[in-house]
């Protein structure tokens, strides 16, 4: 055998299991077919995203500056500088993968590769065809956007996460199809930027996998910042034009409506990279091109492992890939790791305000049965989102009212997104409700809000 362990794909799935089995001392190798490491969150994804997030975040308290007594001359966008921070970032940490593969002694194998089952993949790359086999294979071959029907993305009006990273500026008008995560993100974006910003959703709330208190809390404060929201809404036509895009939609009334827009950002979801990657040579079962797997990534293939966005029924996320990538390799290893638990999995949207939770909705904690005990904070009573002039949104704890179990954690917010990571961790560690209110948090800090919404389940909240 010529590795231990293959790796199919370089995302953070892919090359953290890689590190991993370096760290464990197998012999592995992971294969590539861009020319940089790192996968989609790195290079048209997670990371770029975050980064113009951050510079719409630091635009608009520069607007918003005078109101604590710092004056300015104006402020004014550059796109085109934007752009070039942003790919510092992204060509920064895909070198730095390079150089954590060369400390764990993993091969980057650079081509496109295809399984041919018995442990072996045929890889295509530069210096041509050649076969490699392992006693381990793990599949991490990612998502791309999914486009609807009878369309194409192209750069100057139907955009897609790739496209929308680089324009070279600002549209007068922007739609956005779908109110997931990414949609969401970038209506932010580009509303703080200045754009008319449209959201259109078919189904009835934003956000859908949020508790509905957050799906509601983000669509009005979205609304009250300027960006027009229909949801139940499904858009029937999509035509270019030479203006832009126009869009014949129809919303709950059933009447159709139409709107004009310079961009149109389609944002409906990811679809798996699983074709011509050569699962027809192996026993892998595939539900609309995803993997079925167990808890330990093992699919119906022996020796075989997937993780990421082609796994059936997972997060498309890229923590929930890295947790995957290493427990596929822990149980490669022999290390007999606990099998993935995703209601432990975050949830993170890093709009304005942020959203994040865990666990179950208190609608899905209704319906598995538990006596529910509600628990909510609002960041009006926080001095420290005082002080940061972000003092909207709420948290919200879902729990079992008979053993105070923490069911479930949802935030809108300031700097939620790295607020949660206290509840995961709570949760994970199976600590109760009374376990959470004797935690002694600092003061002024976001976390305090934490504290007093795990006081809110018994209404013992000091600051609300």
């Amino acid at each position: 055998m010529d590795y231990d362990v293959l790796i199919l794909g370089s995302g953070p799935g892919g090359y953290v299991a890689a590190i991993r089995a370096g760290q464990y001392g197998l012999k592995v190798g992971c294969i590539e077919k861009d020319p940089k490491l790192g996968g989609t969150c790195l290079h048209v994804g997670c990371i770029p995203t975050k980064a113009y997030l951050h510079y719409a975040d630091v635009y608009e308290h520069f607007k918003t500056s005078a109101s604590i007594g710092i004056n300015h001359g104006g402020v004014t966008l550059d796109m085109g500088k934007m752009r070039e921070e942003k790919q510092k970032i992204v060509d920064k940490h895909a070198g730095g993968i390079g150089m954590l593969f060369k400390k764990n002694k993993v091969d980057h194998i650079p081509g496109y590769g295809k399984l041919l089952g018995g442990g072996k993949i045929e890889v295509d790359g530069p210096g041509g065809k050649k076969v490699l086999s392992a006693k381990n294979i793990i599949v991490a071959s990612g998502s791309r956007a999914r486009m609807l029907p009878g369309l194409e993305p192209d750069p100057e009006k139907i955009l897609t996460n790739i496209e929308i990273l680089d324009m070279a500026k600002v549209p007068a008008s922007l739609a956005v199809i779908g109110a997931g995560a990414v949609g969401m993100e970038f209506a932010s974006v580009y509303n703080t930027f200045g754009s008319d910003v449209t959201v259109f959703e078919m189904l009835p709330k934003v956000l859908p996998p949020e508790d509905d208190d957050v799906s509601k809390e983000i669509k009005k404060i979205f609304e009250k910042k300027g960006v027009k929201i229909h949801v139940d809404t499904k858009v029937d036509k999509i035509e270019k034009t030479k203006k832009g895009v126009k869009l014949t939609y129809q919303g709950p009334d059933g009447k159709p409506q139409k709107l004009e827009v310079e961009k149109l950002l389609v944002a409906v979801g990811r679809a798996p990279n699983t074709e011509n990657i050569g699962l027809e040579n192996t026993k892998i079962v595939a539900e609309r091109g995803f993997i079925k797997t167990d808890g330990l990534m093992r699919t119906t293939e022996p020796n075989m492992y997937a993780i990421g966005d082609i796994v059936l029924g997972a997060p498309q996320l890229a923590h929930t890939a890295s947790m995957e990538g290493l427990i596929a390799v822990a149980h490669i290893a022999g290390k007999n790791p606990e099998p993935i638990n995703y209601l432990l999995n975050p949830n993170a949207t890093y709009c304005e305000p942020q959203v994040a939770s865990v666990g179950l909705t208190e609608k899905k904690a209704r319906e598995a049965g538990y006596d529910v005990k509600i628990g909510k904070f609002p960041f009006a009573g926080n001095s420290k989102a005082t002080i940061l002039g972000s003092h909207g949104g709420f948290i919200k704890v879902v729990t079992d009212a008979k053993y105070g179990e923490i069911l479930g954690v949802h935030m809108i917010g300031p700097l939620v997104t790295e607020l949660i990571a206290e509840a995961v961790a709570a949760m994970q560690a199976e600590a109760t409700v009374e376990t959470m209110t004797q935690a002694i948090h600092a003061h002024p800090t976001l976390p305090e809000a934490m504290q007093d919404a795990f006081n809110a389940v018994s209404g013992l909240q000091i600051n609300g």
